[in-house]
Order: structure tokens, then C-alpha cells, then sequence
């Protein structure tokens, strides 16, 4: 069914009464949300969960350490991006660059001294009421100093390497994410000096603190008190420069622009201009500049002037600078000071000596991580490899992490006879590195390897196996919300399905040869994939819904995913809330569509849950007049996700997998009254409180407690 622009219901916009949905959505704030401001949003949920005090001290440090480094890569990629925008455009909601980059500094700066409060005046002194203690140097006895300064010299002091600014040597290269010292002495001259004249001045002087030595260096061995590394080197500053003296002494550190600009077309190896870009990352233009708050204005000045930034790019922090380095105590084995850790187990089905080809042939297998262990996962790989009747393994591969064992069962699989085809996405970022030494391991090992589309990121998360049985060719199927990374999945929820569909399998096969061939069959049968079908069948089913709900059929969307960006996907459900449809969006981060708005958006809500595990699965739910369709897969609502990438959202068509998924799984969600809050239309989230007389319900907990991710016989 076409999907095109209808006339709707009144609504009222800044007190004007419209009787028309715009078939495009103006960039105003009257329709949308900013972005970026709605990112902030949720770095603000997850300081709340730090800020709550119910909650164990370093479960709370562990959150103050996710949104230090949430922040890094939200300048690295996002700041970095609208500067480069000055000048040329607005933003989606027609915000005017300039204006939304202040915005930006006054909510991050509000985020930054919100979480300098909590670390120091709540859980520092909460840990050190336990005997997990940072300590200043100064605050030791004299044989624990001495005991520390012997450490400096033997392991810290021969790696170390002061930098001095004068006229024969000129303000060093900094690097992105490094902590530097930063300090100002007059040398004292000596006889050479005396006799040319030469002025002596202040001079400059930044010391790297090596990221080679850890950042919390233990007062005594297997103690937990602790001297941050910064302050070590401070106070032995004399060794390094004779006349300098702790107090002169200034942490600061910079961010640089991350997001590498791609020229694909003009590149004849891929591989090897990634290569060269991830070199050229380390040379990213400054887009923030963090110092402590005790370092002079004279220094912070120069500082801005050598980096060539302006004062709006400064960010003065009371206290430490980095915390996402605090998540190293968050490690400490001590279980009294954390949450239980999250309880996992094997469905009884999959607990057996079956292989997982019998288990899956019986019906689908619907997996949820991390409450169900990621070993299934790598088990069904695994078997694939060993069992002497599968002939072929496809893969996706977005982000796999260093350790994982996936790419040696597939290694495995290729020395055994197997047919291997690994796609590698050399551009998930961040993981760029990784992939590029898994990609020419595959290589050596005769995988054949394939690095992706011209032009486009493959973020589905889709593994294919062909094997024999009774003289036939049969096709299992694992597409999944998640990345194949047994590390992250620990605490990723996320949502997996195992097939033997035949139709979703020849979906895959075409799936795959799009990617090493550019087949470009678009006829999939189940299989919806950007960008070839999907935007268009998420807006048709959306339209869908609204038709049914002006005809009087059951019409009902429910959908979670990570972020929502896309205007086109914002409009129709605009329309379809006007015609009356009931929607419920459960929404991790980025939300631009402003919900209950009257005669717009009244019948939209919009929750997001942030809680120990990070919210990654992607469900769609439609009412369909009754016949309802539950669709999961890889992507988001994001132009990036619709246009810009390879994704694969599935249906899930088993009769008890669907009722599972809509009645136990997404309605736990839309219960939740702990870990949920509720998206206002003045664009900021109030928390979801428990009714008179309700009890308190958390969803996650609930998962780990008592819901059972299952496997029915197709025949149900």
C-alpha cells in the first residue's frame, strides 16, 4: 500500500490552530526535538542512576564512568561534526548552529559539575567509608611517601618526558585523550645562557602521564587506597624539572575530532586507506580543551591560543579529568560494593546434548541476552565448524571485540574444508583497529573476506549455514539486535533468532550476495533490508496502521529501539497518532518527535529505561487489524540506519515466540516504574513513579527473576 500525505485533525502549534500535517516537517522546534540536546538528555539518565543513592557505590562510580566517556565521544563525533557545520546550515530542528553549540556547553557544563558533586561529596566518601580510598599524596605518612617516590623512580621516571616550550622548541603535539601536567618555570641560567644573552622568560612545560601505568597506583601492594598517577608525578616534579614544585603543577587535557571523513570512490584498497585514515585521526582538530579548575588564567590562555581554539571550547573541571578511567575500580573484587551480578541460564531445551541443528529444526529459538548465556551463540558457530555436514558459513561481523572466540571457530572452519565468508566492517568506529587485524588474519587463513558496500556501513547482525542432510541443502539462520561480541553482550540486552525458515533463508543467501556481488535483487521475501526495502515498508506499515485505525480495525504500534532521528518515520507516526492509533516507544537515547502534543502527538508516548544493562535490542510491533506482526533486527529509526547502512530487521511469525515478545517482553517494559521515565513535550524526561497502592516493577530484574526466553514447535 502507497503511503501519501492525507489531511488530518487540528491541532495547536504556539496557539495557531492547523488543520495540515506539512507532507514534509518544517526544521522546527514546534515539531521536532535537536538532536544533539536530546543525546544530552540521556547523559543526563544515566547520571541519575549515579546520583541514586539506593543504589551500591561503585554501581554508582560505574555510571559517573559510562557518561565521562559517553561525553568524549559525543565531542569526538557530534561537537566535531557541528563545527564543521558553522556557517552553512542549521540543524535538523532549524537551530541555528552557533546557538545549539552554547546550549550544548551550558547542559554539559551543568552535567560536569553534577557529576564532580556526586564523585566527591557522595561516593568517594562512601568508598573510603568501605576502605576503597583516593588519597592525596600529601594526606600519607612518610613511609608510604617514600615507599611511592621509590616506585616513581623505578617505573615511572625513566618513561616520562618533559616538553618545554622556548624559541628553539615549539608548543608539542598533544595527543587526543591524553592527561598532561602542565607548568610554568623560569630556569635558572647557567653559564652558556649568561654570556649569549638569552631571555629566560617562563617557559611552557607539559608532561604526558603514560597510559602505560595505571592511573590508580595502590599506596601499598593488594591495598585499596590509592594515589591518582597525575598527582604522583606532581609531587615528584622536582626529579623531572628542578624548579618547578608540586603546586605549579596543572592537570588539562584534549579531545580531537574522531569522525574520519571517508573518499571511498577513490580508493583502490580499502583496507589500506583505512589504515592511513585511523593515522590521521591522532591529528583531528581540537574541539575541547578540559583543565582543572585550579590552573591560572594566564595558563588556560595559552593553552587556548597554542591549540588555536576558542574559550568556548574550554571546559574547567573541579576536580579529576577523565573519570571513564574510575571504571577500573569498578573492577575491584569487591562483590559487597556492587549489584548482584546479573543471573543467567540455559532454557532447558537448549540445556541438552541435542546438537543445536536438532533443536533449531524442531522450531525457531528465540535468544535473550544476557539473561540466556552468548555461549549458545558461539556453540551453534562452533558446531557449524566442526559438523562435517555443513559446507558453508557466512557472517557479519560490525564489532567482535579483541578476545573474542568467534573469529578462531571461524579460522577453524576454513582449515577444516569448510566455505567461509566473513564480511568485515572496517568502518564501525572505534573498533576500526580490531577489525582491520581480524581481517587479515581471516585473510592468511583463506577466508574470503569482504569488507563491504561503496559508500555504505553493514551493521547487520546476520550469520548464515549451509549443510547437507538426507541429500538436500538446508539453511539455518542467526539474525540478531546485537553485535557477535561475547564481551559487550554481558551487558547489551539484546534479542536473537534461529531459523531454519526457508523463505528467511534464501532471503539471507540474496542478503549476502548483495554484499559480495551487489546483486541487486530487491524482491526479499521476509527479510526487510536497508537500503533497499526497509524505510519503505516501515513507513507503509505505519500507514498501515493509520488506515486501519479510520476504518475502525485494531491499529496499535509498539516499538523499542536505540534512537529515533528520521523525519519521514517522525511524520507518519504523527499521523498515525491524529488518526488515533495508540503508540508506545520505548526509546534508549536520541528522541526528536515530541509526544503528547494535542491534536499532533497526544496519543504517542515515549519511555526510555536506563538501568545496569544497556538497552541495545530493536522490536517492532504492529496491531495489523488483528493480524499482528513483531518484526527485531539491527536497525534504528535513524536516517543513517534507513539510508547510510546494511540492516536486516526479521519477523518473528512462531504464534508463542510472537506472544512472548508482545505480551511478556515488550510489556514489561511499558510497566516498568524503577528504571523508566516518561519523555514530557518540553523535551525532558520526568522518572515513572509506582501508583497508589502499585508495586514497584523493574524490568530488567524482572528478566533476570522470572522471564524465560523460549523455543516452540513451529506447529504452535
Amino acid at each position: 500500500m502507497a503511503y501519501t500525505a492525507r489531511k488530518i485533525y487540528p491541532f495547536e502549534i504556539n496557539g495557531e490552530t492547523s488543520q495540515f500535517l506539512p507532507a514534509s516537517l518544517p526544521r522546527s522546534s514546534e515539531y521536532l526535538f535537536n538532536r544533539d540536546l536530546s543525546l544530552i538528555e540521556f547523559f543526563r539518565r544515566v547520571l541519575e542512576e549515579a546520583l541514586d543513592n539506593s543504589q551500591a557505590p561503585l554501581e554508582r562510580l560505574k555510571f559517573l564512568a559510562i557518561l565521562s566517556s559517553n561525553l568524549d565521544e559525543f565531542f569526538m563525533i557530534r561537537v566535531s561534526g557541528l563545527k564543521d557545520s558553522l556557517g552553512t546550515k542549521s540543524a535538523a530542528d532549524g537551530m541555528d548552529i552557533e546557538h545549539l553549540l552554547a546550549e550544548i556547553k551550558t547542559r554539559v557544563t551543568e552535567l560536569i559539575d553534577e557529576q564532580t558533586k556526586c564523585l566527591y561529596q557522595e561516593i568517594l566518601p562512601e568508598l573510603a567509608h568501605h576502605g576503597v580510598e583516593i588519597c592525596s599524596v600529601d594526606s600519607l605518612n612518610e613511609n608510604e611517601r617514600e615507599s611511592l617516590t621509590e616506585y616513581f623512580k623505578q617505573c615511572i621516571y625513566p618513561i616520562i618526558t618533559p616538553q618545554a616550550v622556548d624559541p628553539s622548541h615549539p608548543f608539542p603535539y598533544i595527543s587526543g585523550g591524553s592527561l598532561n601536567l602542565a607548568l610554568m618555570v623560569r630556569p635558572k641560567l647557567n653559564r652558556r645562557t649568561e654570556k649569549a644573552a638569552i631571555r629566560t622568560d617562563n617557559f611552557f612545560i607539559r608532561i604526558k602521564i603514560p597510559s602505560s601505568i595505571k592511573r590508580f597506583v595502590p599506596v601499598r601492594e593488594d591495598s585499596t587506597r590509592f594515589v591518582l598517577l597525575e598527582d604522583l608525578v606532581a609531587s615528584n616534579v622536582g626529579m623531572l624539572v628542578p624548579e618547578a614544585h608540586p603546586a605549579i603543577c596543572h592537570t588539562f587535557r584534549i579531545t580531537r575530532d574522531a569522525d574520519i571523513e571517508l573518499r571511498e570512490a577513490e580508493a583502490s584498497d580499502l583496507l589500506e586507506m583505512m589504515e592511513k585514515n585511523l593515522k590521521q585521526r591522532r591529528f583531528g582538530d581540537v574541539v575541547r580543551l578540559e583543565v582543572s579548575q585550579t590552573m591560572p588564567v594566564e595558563m588556560v590562555g595559552y593553552l587556548t591560543e597554542s591549540l588555536q581554539i576558542s574559550p568556548e571550547d574550554v571546559y574547567q573541571v573541579e576536580g579529576a579529568i577523565k573519570v571513564s578511567d574510575f571504571m577500573s575500580l569498578y573492577k575491584l573484587d569487591r562483590p559487597e560494593l556492587k549489584e548482584a551480578p546479573i543471573a543467567v541460564s540455559c532454557p532447558p531445551h537448549l540445556n541438552t546434548n541435542e546438537s543445536m541443528f536438532d533443536i533449531i529444526k524442531r522450531g525457531d529459538v528465540l535468544l535473550h541476552h544476557p539473561y540466556m548465556p552468548y555461549s549458545i551463540v558461539t556453540d551453534f558457530i562452533r558446531q557449524a565448524a566442526e559438523d562435517p555436514d555443513v559446507l558453508a558459513i557466512k557472517m557479519c561481523l560490525y564489532r567482535t571485540g579483541a578476545d573474542s572466540p568467534i573469529p578462531p571457530i571461524l579460522i577453524d572452519a576454513v582449515e577444516r574444508g569448510k566455505q567461509v565468508t566473513v564480511l568485515v566492517e572496517l568502518k564501525a568506529r572505534f573498533d576500526e583497529e580490531n577489525n582491520i587485524e581480524w581481517a587479515k588474519k581471516f585473510e592468511r587463513a583463506g577466508i574470503h573476506v569482504i569488507y563491504g558496500l561503496l559508500g555504505l556501513k553493514t551493521h547487520c547482525k546476520t550469520t548464515l549455514v549451509v549443510r547437507r542432510e538426507d541429500d538436500k541443502l538446508r539453511r539455518y539462520v542467526h539474525l540478531a539486535t546485537g553485535n557477535y561480541n561475547p564481551e559487550t553482550s554481558a551487558v547489551y540486552t539484546d534479542l536473537g533468532l534461529l531459523t531454519t525458515d526457508e523463505q528467511i533463508g534464501e532471503d539471507a543467501t540474496e542478503l549476502f550476495n548483495y554484499l559480495t556481488a551487489y546483486s541487486q535483487n530487491e524482491c526479499f521475501r521476509k527479510l526487510l533490508v536497508a537500503p533497499l526495502n526497509l524505510r519503505q515498508r516501515m513507513v507503509e506499515m505505519i500507514g498501515r496502521e493509520t488506515e486501519n485505525a479510520r476504518n475502525g480495525q485494531p491499529a496499535r504500534i509498539i516499538a523499542k529501539f536505540n534512537r529515533l532521528a528520521d523525519v519521514e518515520i517522525i511524520r507518519a507516526l504523527y499521523e498515525a497518532s491524529q488518526a488515533g492509533v495508540e503508540i508506545d516507544l520505548i526509546v534508549r537515547g536520541v528522541c526528536m518527535l515530541r509526544p503528547g502534543i494535542p491534536g499532533l502527538s497526544e496519543n504517542i508516548r515515549v519511555r526510555s529505561v536506563v538501568g545496569p544493562l544497556l538497552e541495545h535490542s530493536r522490536v517492532y510491533y504492529f496491531a495489523n487489524g488483528g493480524e499482528e506482526e513483531i518484526y527485531i533486527g539491527s536497525s534504528d529509526w535513524m536516517p543513517r540506519n534507513l539510508d547510510r547502512r546494511v540492516e536486516v530487521i526479521a519477523p518473528v511469525e512462531n504464534a508463542n515466540l510472537k506472544n512472548y515478545l508482545k505480551n511478556e517482553y515488550l510489556s514489561a517494559y511499558l510497566r516498568d516504574n524503577v528504571k523508566s521515565r516518561e519523555l514530557t513535550p518540553d523535551g525532558f524526561y520526568r522518572r515513572v513513579m509506582p501508583e497508589a497502592n502499585e508495586m514497584e516493577f523493574n524490568c530488567q530484574l524482572s528478566f533476570q527473576n522470572g522471564a524465560k526466553v523460549v523455543r516452540f514447535d513451529s506447529k504452535h
